[in-house]
């Protein structure tokens, strides 16, 4: 499995697309009200329980808009946080305060939501050997944000990319079938035309598929919304000839069950697709409120 990291520059085009999205026009509302030499501090104040993820980039964000900003991050990415933390502090500019708001919030928030969705399906498989994965199924332009939210809470990637690893599914195995190829040709030809080392997974919807990709030599075998049952059967018979991945369909109330299948890998679209945001906000401390 893999992981991946942004670099300043993939980083930065990130976040200002999200400035400019909003604060492209200007601010009319604090530019219209607030003086232009009036500073403060704003506390990022945690409001429910969960694991936070993105507070750096939230903190980014205000230093995009506004170099002269200070950030203090309190609390680190991967910290369980309850209603009441105070995450990190800014001071500076009110007014650049008040226009990186919605956008550093609207990172952190969703970050710390996949994180503690994620938190909450690693804890669940607590005791057992399967890692949770996530999948290719995040925010575009967000994925290599989101996946490192993953690993914040507990989780492990999956392919960051189409070129990541080989993974043969079930129209590819369609159309190749269709030409006269086995699975076994197909595994071979896979073998063949990529880097020695590539990761070699395929999909597989039924026991006999999964025995046919084991005799083919996958590397690692997706067990595609196979019934907890069913994979315990794939588990018996190809254990230790391929790594085995359950995937589709996989619920937090359903996560434990196919983790003591057996199965070295679990992976599940929904820490990056049907996540909730984790409720945090940007809050002034009148107190330190100042004309310069």
């Amino acid at each position: 499995m893999s992981t991946g990291e942004l670099t300043d520059k993939e980083f930065d085009a990130i976040i200002d697309l999200a400035l400019d999205e909003d604060t492209g026009y200007g601010d009319i509302t604090s530019e219209a009200l607030i003086p232009q030499d009036l500073t403060g501090k704003a506390s990022v104040l945690v409001k429910e329980k969960g694991v936070l993820a993105g507070i750096g980039v939230a903190g980014r964000v205000f230093l995009r808009l506004d170099p002269s900003l200070e950030i203090d991050i309190l609390i680190q990415d991967g910290t369980a946080v309850k209603s009441g933390d105070i995450a990190a502090t800014v001071v500076g500019s009110v007014i650049s305060i008040l226009k990186a708001e919605r956008v550093a919030l609207n990172f952190v928030q969703r970050l710390s939501g996949i994180a503690s969705l994620t938190a909450l399906y690693v804890a669940e498989t607590r005791g057992q050997n399967a890692k949770i994965v996530d999948t290719r199924k995040t925010t575009p332009g967000m994925r290599l944000l989101e996946k490192y939210a993953v690993r914040m809470g507990g989780g492990y990637n999956h392919r960051l990319h189409l070129g990541d690893a080989v993974l043969i599914k079930d129209n590819h195995i369609a159309a190749l079938r269709a030409m006269g190829v086995s699975l076994k040709d197909i595994v071979a030809r896979a073998k063949e035309n990529v880097p020695a080392g590539t990761i070699i997974e395929v999909e597989a919807t039924g026991i006999r598929e999964a025995a046919g990709a084991s005799k083919a030599g996958a590397d690692i075998i997706m067990l595609d919304n196979m019934g907890v049952k069913e994979m315990r059967q794939v588990v018996n018979k190809v254990a230790g000839q391929a790594k085995l991945e359950a995937s589709g369909g996989i619920t937090l109330e359903k996560v434990r069950q196919v983790a003591m299948t057996g199965v070295d890998i679990i992976s599940i679209g929904a820490l990056t697709h049907s996540f909730q945001a984790l409720d945090i906000s940007l809050e002034m401390e009148p107190q330190t409120l100042k004309l310069l």
